[in-house]
């Protein structure tokens, strides 16, 4: 197992890199990882330096000669040993992860499991690559349209989701016939390497998965202007992705999964109490810190009153504690200060500009609290367009409300927003649902539920919110390179 009883990370995956199948001590700088909940120092990691991140892509390169021409059965194989791995070792993980993450412990395991369905998944979409024999305008001739890996793949992670988010580019890489190169953010590292540990219980080989750390902007930014890197593969905020975008000196293959800003349209014909917990499930999970988070909500004005009274109430009995001491609490600490202040300023500005305080505002009184990152789930109504917290992503808990007349009001609200990741929509009436979800300009429509995202169909967002898909099959395809092969045969000339 991975975690000694007296710490929630073990000492070997502190200060070490992943690199061509072992683990060792890092060169640079080191970087301290804190526990968000108690501000302990619960390790700390390398700064990754030129040479190792150029050790690492050499061993990802060699590994992909012999990864990438593996049948698509074996490596199927490997993926299925390593969700098995990664499920004997959920407890475990998902002490690390709220450690340094700070969710509760029964949500962070509840990850865990996602993750090793992931490995699953994509192990069976693995032997499931098909090409295509193209018509020909000639006789005589055959196309054969081919899929082949990409090469070796750059995934820089962020730290709200650290194993999930890991684990769709990994799976997928790895099913493709691609090497990886991971480098996850410097507040949740752990899990990242922990994930590498598993690796080599599922007899992966060496080269083919690999965890540098660092900060983003150093070592993230080293992998994205690397020549040896083929694909950068990145989740985070809008503003970085279109910083990688701009920034790569060679031709690469990007997946940009960004930011979100995600609106929740509640009509007239909603159930009310249905539309009121999917608000505060998706709104307030993981503390908000969720690209498809609920961040805005738009409610009919007949229903608006009850709605904003029912979701008040609801956030107030959400319970927020020590994700390690109370596994089963509904909040844990934020991950950090930036995103607590940022939630503090969108509440201050929408206060200041009119809205009404209905729930939260505040953090949690007592000691237990004192040093942590802690924060109540929040509500504010009567907002605007003018508010912060309408039109910018808090990544927080913290939704804001405002009524609407009319649909085509509803929808212009919804998609007044340079993101188009994840909407939401509540309504009975097959009209509503009918004239709303066609209006909306979303990668990702959900219905009378807040599931977003499944691990069978293609996720990805629109505007801002980034380039390609992760999930399905679609998620697969975005690791392929595709070849068309012109056979001249003769046969019916």
């Amino acid at each position: 197992m991975l975690n000694p009883v007296d710490s929630p990370v073990p000492g070997r995956l502190t200060g070490v890199l992943f690199i061509d199948g072992a683990f060792r001590p890092g060169k640079g700088a080191a970087v301290p990882v804190v526990n968000p909940a108690t501000g302990q120092e619960v390790g700390t990691i390398p700064a990754t330096e030129v040479d190792e991140l150029n050790e690492a892509v050499d061993a990802a390169r060699r590994a992909f000669t012999s990864w990438s021409r593996l049948n698509a059965r074996k490596r199927a194989d490997a993926l299925h040993r390593l969700g098995d791995a990664i499920a004997r070792d959920a407890d475990a993980m998902a002490r690390i992860m709220t450690a340094e993450q700070g969710k509760p412990l029964n949500e962070a395991r509840g990850e865990i499991l996602k993750l090793a369905d992931a490995c699953h998944f994509y192990a069976e979409e693995a032997t499931r690559v098909h090409g295509e024999v193209v018509p020909n305008d000639q006789n005589g001739y055959q196309s054969l349209v081919l899929r082949e890996p990409i090469g070796v793949v750059g995934a820089i992670t962020p730290w709200n989701y650290p194993a999930e988010l890991v684990g769709w580019k990994l799976c997928a890489s790895l099913a493709a016939g691609c090497t990886i190169i991971i480098k996850p953010a410097e507040l949740t590292p752990f899990t990242a390497l922990a994930i590498a540990e598993k690796t080599l219980e599922a007899g992966i080989p060496a080269g083919v998965v690999n965890v540098v750390t660092g900060k983003g902007s150093k070592v993230g930014q080293a992998m994205v202007e690397h020549p040896g890197v083929d694909k950068i593969a990145f989740t985070g905020s809008s503003a970085v992705g279109l910083h990688i975008q701009q920034s790569c000196p060679q031709v690469k293959r990007l997946s940009l999964e960004l930011g979100g800003n995600c609106p929740m349209i509640v009509t007239q014909s909603a159930d009310l109490a249905l539309a009121v917990k999917g608000a505060a499930r998706r709104g307030f999970r993981n503390a908000g810190q969720i690209c498809i988070a609920v961040n805005r909500i738009y409610v009919a004005r007949p229903l608006y009153e009850d709605f904003v009274r029912e979701l008040g109430a609801t956030a107030d009995r959400l319970t927020v504690a020590n994700g390690l001491e109370t596994p089963d609490a509904d909040l844990g600490a934020m991950a950090s200060g930036e995103p607590l202040g940022k939630t503090q300023d969108h509440i201050r500005d929408a206060l200041a500009k009119g809205a009404r305080l209905v729930a939260g505002g505040a953090a949690p009184e007592g000691e237990a609290y004192r040093d942590g990152f802690f924060f109540r789930p929040t509500v504010v109504a009567d907002c605007t367009h003018d508010m912060k917290v309408m039109t910018e992503e808090t990544f927080g808990p913290l939704v804001g409300v405002m009524p609407f007349d009319t649909l085509d009001e509803a929808v212009a609200l919804a998609n007044d927003t340079p993101y188009g990741l994840a909407s939401y929509l509540y309504a009975r009436d097959m009209v509503d649902i009918q004239a709303v979800s066609s209006g909306l300009d979303y990668g990702n429509v959900a219905i009378n539920n807040v599931d977003a995202g499944i691990m069978n169909a293609p996720y990805g967002g629109r505007k801002q919110s980034g380039i390609g898909y992760e999930h399905g099959r679609e998620g697969l395809l975005e690791y392929f390179n595709f070849k068309h092969v012109r056979l001249f045969h003769g046969v019916g000339v």
